[in-house]
């Protein structure tokens, strides 16, 4: 199975952010990465907007096309709203938390947070919009999210990439590989991310039966020295 990958460009927003002049231009980046041969573009619009905004999805969808659009985001109504018009290829619902510096972990899919995202689920993908749900390598998380109504789970790799190199890292591997024969048996698609840089990705790539991998820092990182085509390159050709 010829594995996909969606390059995440919301740190070329941040540092766009940084000085608030429109450079560097998110649209080019979008482009770049795609010619380089990323099969879609990741962006995770956040409720406090500290990289990707609004204006910019919506930019996005001119220049490169909804369907080249993966869309991060919280179970919100603001965020519903958003992605039920722009209609992206497709939706991952993360949590979010607003003192984090990044995505913390994988949904807590419980009680209210269940139902929630259940309903979000089934908004979404009654627009024609697939639907993953973030979550943690685990079973019950696997399940959960089945019975949420999703098709498809992103697996959260940040426990083996942080284990990577060292004595947890075989244990966090297997839990994703379990994880993942438990997605296959319930006829779940599987994507992963979070962490995945140019060390650690070819185990996660090989977990039989995923499809893709979303990764950002780790390529916008190295296109700093390398230039962000041939970032997305190299990358790309880990994960084939």
């Amino acid at each position: 199975m010829k594995i996909k990958l969606g390059i995440n460009i919301d740190h070329v927003a941040t540092l766009r952010q940084a000085r608030g002049i429109g450079k560097p231009d998110i649209a080019e980046a979008a482009k770049i990465c795609l010619a380089a041969g990323a099969d879609f573009i990741v962006c995770h619009l956040r409720g406090d907007r500290r990289h990707i905004q609004d204006a910019d999805v919506f930019l996005l969808k001119k220049k490169i096309g909804a369907k080249r659009i993966h869309l991060e985001m919280a179970c919100t109504p603001e965020m519903e709203r958003i992605a039920l018009k722009l209609k992206p290829r497709s939706v991952c619902i993360v949590p979010e938390r607003p003192d984090e510096l990044t995505t913390h972990g994988g949904l807590a899919l419980s009680g209210k947070n269940a139902a929630k995202a259940a309903q979000c689920v089934k908004k979404l993908r009654r627009a024609g919009i697939g639907v993953s749900l973030f979550i943690e390598p685990s079973a019950a998380s696997v399940r959960a999210a089945r019975a949420a109504g999703s098709d498809t789970v992103e697996l959260c790799t940040k426990a083996y990439a942080e284990a990577f190199g060292g004595k947890n890292e075989a244990a966090a591997l297997e839990n994703l590989e379990v994880a993942a024969v438990l997605a296959r048996e319930m006829k779940l698609h599987i994507h992963s991310g979070h962490g995945l840089d140019y060390r650690n990705v070819r185990a996660a790539a090989h977990i039989e039966g995923t499809e893709c991998l979303n990764i950002g820092f780790s390529v916008i990182s190295r296109a700093m020295f390398a230039g962000l085509g041939r970032a997305v390159a190299e990358m790309k050709t880990l994960v084939a």
